[in-house]
């Protein structure tokens, strides 16, 4: 009977658990939530003051998310190296930002595709330069979701996407990092993609790419964060781009003007962002909430919708 009492009661054991697991989850709920104000809503540009008199390192400038983060950059003062692979579209980009922004630009043509000459016109380009921030971002893809034996071209697909999506991020922070540990100050972010973050039949060889991509900057981060070098890991998901091929923006789906907007203001604030506010509750969906059988299953099935559409389309050209 007394075992039973202090069961029942409100002084009992079972009800001071329940506070506590209710208080702990109340705990959660509001810390997340002053997180994601914190992160996503409160200005954080100052993070980028101790850098105003150097350059900006980007790859990938001339489109999408490169070409964002070069005049989110120059927006804020900081003078820009472009590296991309066409010089006309370099200099058309150059000239933009200078005529806007009232920065000093350089420019270097270098196709990382072909990785056999560039880097010592790259390295020479960089050569003398303070440089405070370096954005990894050009990468590439195949044109449509595909069986990893049926890409078109698959001998050069694998050269090409191991050269822009790995060596690309590895040598240009070879040739950055020595100066900023030098001077114990420095940033790098490295853009790779939640196609790395879980397994993505049918752009295998892309997904793979990043996987190496996001462990390379993560780790790094964690060799030289005593170092004072922030290195940010940026794992966008659909971004209206050239190489995604959407065109129409929606709530999960930002321009690369939007989304590098909220991506830069977590900078400092998070080693790994996906940096929007829906790319990163999507990700929480898929590692908190749903099961690991349904993800997968709804990637294989719309990657194969993809590639259907794309078939299609060929077929129809």
């Amino acid at each position: 009977m007394e075992v039973s009492s202090f069961l029942l009661f409100p002084d009992g054991f079972y009800y001071w658990v329940g506070v506590l697991v209710v208080g702990y989850l109340f705990y959660s709920l509001l810390s997340n939530l002053m997180g994601a104000i914190r992160v996503w809503l409160l200005d954080n540009t100052a993070v980028l003051d101790p850098y105003l008199n150097t350059w900006a390192v980007i790859t990938g400038a001339t489109d999408g998310i490169g070409k964002a983060y070069a005049e989110a950059l120059a927006k804020k003062g900081m003078k820009v190296v472009l590296i991309s692979r066409s010089q006309e579209k370099l200099d058309k980009t150059a000239s933009e930002i200078e005529d806007k922004y009232k920065v000093e630009t350089k420019t270097i043509a270098a196709d990382f595709e072909n990785r056999g000459t560039i880097y010592n016109k790259i390295k020479e380009g960089l050569e003398g330069l303070d440089i405070g921030v370096l954005v990894n971002n050009v990468g590439a893809s195949y044109d449509y979701p595909e069986y990893f034996l049926e890409i078109p071209d698959l001998d050069r697909q694998i050269e090409k996407i191991i050269n822009i999506n790995t060596v690309a991020l590895c040598k240009m922070t070879q040739f950055v990092l020595p100066r900023m540990v030098e001077r114990s100050k420095g940033i790098i972010i490295n853009i790779t993609s939640l196609s790395g973050v879980a397994e993505t039949p049918f752009l295998t060889l892309y997904a793979a790419s990043k996987v190496f991509g996001n462990f390379f900057s993560q780790s790094l981060g964690l060799e030289y964060r005593d170092k004072g070098i922030i290195v940010q890991t940026v794992q966008p998901y659909f971004v209206v781009t050239k190489m995604s091929k959407i065109r129409k923006a929606n709530i999960y789906r930002p321009t690369p003007e939007q989304y590098v907007k909220y991506s830069l203001n977590t900078l400092g604030r998070e080693r790994i962002t996906c940096g929007y506010p829906s790319h990163a509750f999507l990700k929480w969906l898929g590692t908190n909430v749903l099961p690991d059988w349904y993800i997968k299953k709804s990637i294989r099935e719309t990657a194969l919708k993809s590639r259907a559409y794309h078939l299609k389309k060929l077929k129809e050209n």
